[in-house]
């Protein structure tokens, strides 16, 4: 709807209750029930002074109004999108000027979410579908900064005072579809922000990349990585719980501020730095905050040539548990600390196999694999690379891609136990073992024995988390498959390889009957990568399940598209996974609904 016919819908009486389209701002404060808990007086009087001296004014300069207050927020409604924009921007820049008022108080800052559609309105509210969408929007909105749906980062692109961040899709509470939204951050971020509780019962910490300050876009890849041996350490320790490293590189690149992370991951600790590469020399810059006090706990900087990056992993590794849980033991602490390579160039190679492997792009894919073997192939002794190597044939058996999976299936079980064979302590290696001996070799009994000691040794690691569901999925302990997904997930909410996390979540809710949380999962793993076949084949038995068969057709006709020899006899022969009879007759009885081929 075009920015006009939005204004002319507005002069229609607020009190008809009659539909019509609106642009609508939520204004939420950050930290509400924290603040009322400790400073009720005070926030009040802060709140209200703001409400009628800067929201409510400033919603009338942008040709809008507030619609009613929710006690800790409030709701806009405005001719254009464009005065919902104008007003939140105005408001925050408002509210920044007003912080040093009071500078002993925690900042009373407000996350926005902007959305426009279609609404019943009335003199004291509105009502819809849209609203409802932007009151969840406003909870991923950051402190200070204001959020916007597709529809109206499209109408107010041209007026945006700088690029918005692309938050890509993102899950709502409560919604069963997920939703894009772009994000205007604060160009000064919020100082004193009320702290919440933690999450968790123990110190709780995440990781985030190094910055590459070399300046080549080639060493991404391993700015990303080089802390995984770090995040891999702590996570060993059971007195940590520690976010898996691939779910912290949506901060890739970013200098970003801990409070942020801190919120989005539920974590008290945020690990930061930077790292310089010129060749095989490095320079290393780390730090940790305290992100619920804006606390800087320590910082660290060294350098260091080829392997003896391996010896400053280990002092940092100690660094960060003396701060954040000093009563771990010194032998507890050694015990965590992984086997280091021998080879420098092994460790390379396999980071940029890790860059590779997660993206179901054949080519790209094939060539993980390659890198997998560079690297066995100069450190025959490091666990790493032999594991994830594991992991990549069993990826490429269940995609449909091996032209001889039997094959593929051995060579998976081999290079698994050989993974094992060098790192006992290697959850990794562990999960991948179990996983590749239930999925291709349907040997249970035995997978489950393997994920009890991976995540014995690695309690923290999210992958053997999600692939136990797998497995505890196919046996039919659904009810456990379901908590250990979404533990996993929880250790791990941003990973890279959310489209296969999100497949698993899916496979345990529909072996479980939950079909309408089957179809939620599968259709935002559909949305992270359309190429996973796994998923797919979740997602017809599911859309047969509740009645949807002709979005289950389609869905067929894309899984053949991918994989055009794909048939139901060849499928329970060699790749079914499943054991239980019931749950094994009701995936083929819904797959065969769709038109599969026999």
């Amino acid at each position: 709807m075009s920015a006009d016919h939005l204004a002319r819908s507005l002069d229609l009486d607020a009190a008809t209750g009659v539909r019509r389209f609106a642009a609508f701002a939520f204004a939420d404060v950050v930290g509400y029930t924290i603040l009322m808990a400790t400073e009720e007086g005070r926030t009040h009087r802060r709140w209200m002074a703001a409400l009628d001296g800067i929201l409510r004014p400033l919603a009338g300069t942008h040709d809008g109004r507030i619609v009613k207050s929710t006690g800790d927020g409030v709701l806009a409604e405005f001719r254009t999108p464009a005065g919902a924009l104008a007003w939140a921007l105005d408001v925050q820049t408002r509210l920044a000027a007003a912080d040093g008022a009071e500078p002993e108080a925690p900042t009373l800052a407000l996350r926005i979410a902007l959305h426009m559609g279609e609404i019943t309105a009335t003199d004291h509210d509105i009502y819809g579908a849209g609203v409802n969408l932007a009151a969840r929007l406003q909870e991923h909105a950051p402190a200070g900064g204001v959020l916007m749906s597709t529809d109206v980062h499209a109408a107010v692109a041209a007026r945006l005072p700088r690029p918005a961040r692309d938050l890509g899709l993102i899950v709502l509470k409560h919604l069963a579809d997920p939703e894009r939204a772009f994000v205007l951050d604060p160009e000064v971020p919020p100082a004193r922000l009320p702290s919440p509780p933690d999450v968790s019962p123990l110190p709780s910490l995440a990781v985030l990349p190094l910055r590459n300050l070399g300046g080549d876009p080639q060493d991404d890849y391993f700015a990303d990585g080089v802390v995984e041996d770090i995040v891999v350490s702590l996570g060993n320790l059971r007195e940590l719980m520690v976010v898996s490293r691939s779910s912290t590189l949506a901060w890739r690149g970013r200098d970003a501020d801990p409070r942020e992370v801190s919120r989005a991951l539920g974590v008290r600790y945020v690990v930061s730095g930077s790292v310089r590469r010129a060749g095989r020399d490095l320079r290393v810059q780390i730090e940790l905050s305290d992100a619920q006090t804006g606390t800087r706990l320590w910082g660290d900087r060294a350098e260091a040539t080829g392997g003896e990056l391996f010896v400053l992993q280990d002092r940092i590794v100690e660094r960060i548990v003396a701060g954040v849980a000093p009563h771990v033991r010194a032998a507890e602490l050694q015990r965590a600390l992984r086997k280091r390579p021998e080879s420098f160039t092994a460790y390379d190679l396999t980071l940029r196999g890790l860059s590779l492997i997660h993206d179901l792009d054949r080519e790209r894919f094939t060539e993980a694999r390659a890198l997998f073997g560079r690297a066995m192939a100069h450190d025959p002794g490091f666990a790493l690379p032999t594991a994830w190597a594991a992991r990549w044939h069993s990826i490429y058996v269940g995609q449909g891609w091996s032209p001889n999976p039997r094959i593929d299936m051995e060579e998976a079980a081999a290079l698994s136990a050989r993974a094992i064979e060098l790192d006992r302590q290697n959850a990794l290696a562990l999960a991948t073992c179990a996983h590749v001996r239930s999925f291709l070799m349907h040997d249970y009994d035995a997978a489950l024995v393997f994920f009890e000691r991976a995540l014995s040794v690695g309690p923290n690691n999210a992958l053997a988390w999600l692939l136990s569901s797998a497995t505890l999925s196919y046996v039919g302990r659904t009810e456990e498959a379901i908590r250990h997904a979404e533990h996993g997930l929880r250790l791990s909410p941003f990973d890279q390889n959310l489209f296969s996390y999100y497949n698993l979540l899916a496979i345990a809710h529909y072996c479980h009957g939950n079909i309408a949380e089957a179809l939620r999962w599968c259709r935002l793993s559909d949305a992270e990568t359309p190429r996973f076949t796994s998923n797919l084949r979740v997602l017809i038995a599911a859309l047969v399940a509740a009645g949807q068969e002709s979005d289950a057709r389609h869905a067929a006709q894309r899984l053949l598209q991918l994989e055009p020899a794909f048939s139901l006899a060849e499928y329970e022969r060699s790749r079914m996974p499943y054991r239980d009879p019931k749950i094994r007759a009701r995936v083929l009885a819904d797959l065969r609904a769709a038109g599969l081929p026999e």
